[in-house]
């Protein structure tokens, strides 16, 4: 291994790890509602990031992403909770995202054989239909008014605010502890998807987004890596779900509809198809937006807080007028996205530092040596 890969190694590390330090700080620092808005995006960032690998890096577009968001959420809800089998909680998390894989398994014959805009047709009906069961089957949903969330024990540790806890003067609620837990969760979230990216069922996937009738003639098997797509998609949706149900401590049938599909499309165009630091930015973006711009409302110009008079333009229309307008700009000025906008931001600042050689001090390379001389050839 040379030098030069050898510092860029180091630097590398040293860059992981000086973001994960500051990213366990927030907690002794912000107060809740900071807190929330970082649990919110670090849940968007797992789903968005399984959306990423079936549309940025398959190539299929799905518009039934909050159905397994709402598979992974109920699906822990009811086997942690009464009534249902009252497993615990720390067996529900993975047999939730289980069930999320099983429902996009059980949809993957269509996944595998259907493609564009005819896919995303077929999985829009999945939110229809998600979004009646969950309305009618109050049994297990609770139905309109939803359901109580149980907290997440891990080892007698609960992830709530039940008992006191006190960490170097900082007490330490809900959102503190769900905060270490969604950093925990998006990190194996951000290292398998960067894991089966560089893989090669990764690049048999980027080469179906490309091309299908090549990556078919190179031998890709493309049913069969589209369905296993949308079946990891699908787990990665159940475990934002799981994380978004203990971030809310209550799950309702309203919030899984077909706008939070689209807010998930619009998180990996705005942050970068086929890419998990683009895909963790849009949602960081497409979540964060709304919540400021309603905690802040009433300093915004033309917006009108919460509850205020008919015809005002509120928060949470004003931040889809927003990103909306983001997707536009991004489509026309950056089609790959904010990755591909820091990506190049951080190439032109490393030209710019880069040491420029002086012509005037520049070493003239020695001129090739001269042919050996021949005898001369006598001509008849």
């Amino acid at each position: 291994m040379s030098d030069r890969t050898t510092a860029l190694l180091t630097r590398r590390r040293a860059t992981l790890l000086t973001v994960a330090v500051l990213l366990c700080l927030p907690p002794f620092y912000l107060d809740a509602f900071w807190l929330r808005i970082g649990l919110f995006s670090l849940a968007a960032a797992i789903g968005a990031t399984g959306l990423a690998l079936l549309s940025g890096t398959a190539g299929q577009l799905s518009l039934g992403h909050a159905f397994f968001l709402a598979v992974g959420a109920y699906g822990y809800t009811w086997l942690a909770g009464d009534p249902g089998p009252g497993l615990p909680t720390a067996l529900a998390v993975p047999l939730a995202v289980l069930m999320a894989g099983l429902a996009g398994g059980l949809f993957s014959p269509v996944a595998g054989r259907v493609k564009g805009i005819y896919l995303g047709i077929a999985t829009l009906a999945l939110v229809f239909l998600g979004h009646h069961v969950l309305l009618t089957a109050e049994s297990v949903t609770g139905g309109f008014n939803g359901r109580s969330v149980p907290p997440l024990s891990l080892g007698g540790f609960t992830f709530d605010a039940g008992d006191e806890l006190t960490v170097f003067g900082v007490p330490f609620g809900a959102e503190e502890r769900l905060w270490f837990l969604g950093l925990a969760l998006f990190a194996v979230t951000w290292f398998t998807a960067r894991g089966l990216l560089r893989s090669r069922p990764g690049r048999a996937l980027a080469a179906l987004r490309d091309s299908e009738t090549a990556a078919a003639v190179m031998g890709v098997d493309v049913a069969r890596h589209r369905s296993a797509a949308f079946v990891v998609s699908s787990m990665y949706a159940g475990l934002a779900g799981v994380l978004l149900a203990l971030a809310f401590r209550r799950v309702v049938p309203d919030y899984f509809s077909l706008v939070l599909s689209v807010d998930y499309l619009a998180m990996i165009v705005i942050g970068g198809l086929g890419s998990v630091a683009g895909a963790t930015a849009g949602a960081v973006f497409v979540t964060a937006l709304p919540l400021l711009m309603t905690r802040y409302a009433d300093q915004l110009p033309l917006v009108a807080a919460p509850g205020s008079a008919e015809g005002a333009v509120g928060p949470t229309e004003a931040a889809r007028y927003l990103y909306g307008a983001a997707i536009v700009l991004v489509l026309l000025y950056a089609p790959d996205g904010l990755h591909g906008l820091a990506r190049r931001s951080r190439d032109r600042l490393r030209r710019r530092r880069s040491p420029t050689s002086d012509p005037a001090s520049a070493v003239p390379s020695p001129s090739p040596p001269a042919a050996a001389a021949r005898p001369k050839e006598h001509t008849l």
